[in-house]
């Protein structure tokens, strides 16, 4: 049998089906009371029978007050607890795990909702034509750090309580936890600044206080960036040592990524000129930093040919992680597990202005999500241009009803 298809037991006990996940990828599909509606469950529907072992939904925030986007989905309290027992039930029906997501984003929150953003320093997402989009952050204090670790700890229970497996503390792509880690946006000289021991401070306390408040079968893992891909910032070398802090945390994983909104690697760009082109781009950092890793190491990033996802799983890494790809063919771990030769044709957007072109990408997979949570099969082969207008207008409307909904408390 192919290693691909082959079970994976985790460092808690816990089995997955095969070495597939179907990774994050932020939908902004939530309801009117953003909690998970029907729009979610067709999609997630969709991922559970395409045969992944592993389904990690996209981010779910920790605070109402601070979302990655509108129409994100927010688990704070028991509100609606109901309806993410049933996503859960969903992402679980056909024999996979389910983890929650969950996430802070820190700087990277939109000006358009109109709520005052929490970061590392006072300093602002800077992109060339995009700069404006963004909120101008506030500095967090020491104990509005304390109480946003104890945020993640309750959504991380209440996962736990609505049927989830397990969830991932997303410290990946520049959002808080990432913010916290990179010197470009840690400026701080207090205990949670300076040294990567202290930027490395609020992710371990998170985790170990997550960890603390849920059952030993609880699946707790960890999204990273392998590098932010910006000179002077978090490299491969720093994400070592923070794997090597995190070995004999009881942590069951952790997903290798990386970039952020300034330099978006994770769709195949890079600030600093830097190529990733080929497909699996990070699995070079992956094996460097498995070698040092005592939980398996998941890496995702362009893998979208069986032959490539293969070819991950031959060395130390033991999971591969799929997002664009699956967004494309929902089937497809089940279409290759029976046999079938086929590929996702890549996305490309070639524009010069990498942000944004990274903006259009990122409208081209939020369209196609759209499709698939209206139980319609789409294409990534749309006009970027107009996904990105479109999803403009989109999401100048779900910025209004936003700030309606949380005028409303």
């Amino acid at each position: 049998m192919s290693k691909l298809f082959q079970a994976l037991t985790l460092p808690n006990g816990a089995v997955l089906a095969n070495r597939l996940a179907k990774a994050a990828m932020e939908e902004n599909l939530a309801d009117a009371d953003h909690a998970p509606g029907q729009a979610l469950l067709r999609l997630y529907q969709a991922w559970a029978q395409g045969g992944a072992g592993l389904i990690i939904t996209g981010n779910v925030m920790v605070d109402r007050h601070a979302l990655t986007g509108p129409g994100g989905v927010v688990l704070e309290d028991e509100q609606h607890l109901q309806r993410f027992t049933q996503w859960a039930k969903v992402c679980r029906s056909h024999g996979a795990h389910a983890w929650m997501q969950i996430n802070h984003p820190g700087r990277q929150a939109l000006a358009s909702l109109g709520q005052v953003a929490l970061a590392p320093s006072a300093l602002a997402v800077d992109i060339p034509g995009l700069a404006g989009m963004f909120a101008q952050p506030k500095a967090l204090t020491e104990d509005e750090i304390e109480q946003l670790i104890q945020r993640y700890v309750r959504t991380a229970v209440l996962a736990e309580r609505a049927g989830f497996s397990g969830v991932q503390i997303h410290a990946a792509h520049g959002y808080l936890l990432s913010q916290f880690l990179s010197p470009l946006t840690n400026k701080r000289s207090d205990q949670w600044g300076g040294s990567l021991d202290n930027r490395a401070r609020f992710l371990l306390r998170t985790v170990d206080a997550v960890r603390a408040e849920v059952a030993p079968q609880f699946c707790v893992a960890v999204k990273l960036n392998s590098a932010d891909f910006q000179r002077g910032g978090f490299d491969s070398h720093e994400a070592s040592a923070v794997v090597t802090m995190l070995n004999g945390r009881d942590v069951d994983m952790v997903e290798l990524s990386g970039g952020s909104y300034e330099s978006p690697a994770m769709q195949g760009q890079t600030r600093d000129g830097r190529t990733l082109a080929r497909e699996a781009y990070f699995l070079e950092f992956a094996e460097q930093i498995s070698a040092v890793a005592q939980m398996p190491i998941m890496v995702t990033g362009g893998v979208r040919r069986q032959a490539v996802a293969e070819r991950v799983v031959e060395g130390a890494v033991a999971m591969v992680g799929m997002a664009t790809a699956l967004a494309a063919e929902p089937q497809l771990p089940a279409r290759w597990q029976a046999g079938e030769d086929i590929a996702v044709h890549p996305l490309q957007v070639s524009w010069k202005n990498k942000g944004l072109a990274a903006a259009a990408t990122m409208a081209v997979v939020k369209k196609q999500l759209a499709l698939l949570g209206q139980g319609r099969s789409g294409s990534l082969q749309m006009s970027p241009l107009l996904a990105l207008l479109g999803g403009q207008v989109k999401q100048h409307l779900q910025a209004r009803r936003y700030r309606r909904w949380v005028a409303g408390e």
